[in-house]
């Protein structure tokens, strides 16, 4: 793995736990939901809000991009 892999992997990593975490303390505090459910339902808006970020060969050079639902496109970073 060369190193804007292993950074579009920690960016990644990071975004989603930061949403799992917070939708798990929504989920458990603001729904009547119990048991497994809760890191269910906390693990799928994880993953369907959370950016995607891919480290792709360009004739330039290995580059970092990101696509997410919120934004329109393709993002380049750094």
């Amino acid at each position: 793995m060369t190193k804007l892999q292993i950074r579009a992997f920690l960016y990644q990593l990071g975004c989603f736990a930061i949403l799992f975490i917070s939708a798990r303390y929504l989920v458990e505090h603001y729904t009547k939901l119990t048991g497994f459910w809760i890191p269910l339902t906390a693990f799928v808006i994880g993953t369907l809000l959370s950016p995607k970020f891919h480290a792709i060969k360009t004739k330039d050079g290995e580059k970092l991009f990101m696509k997410w639902i919120f934004m329109k496109g393709i993002k380049e970073i750094g």
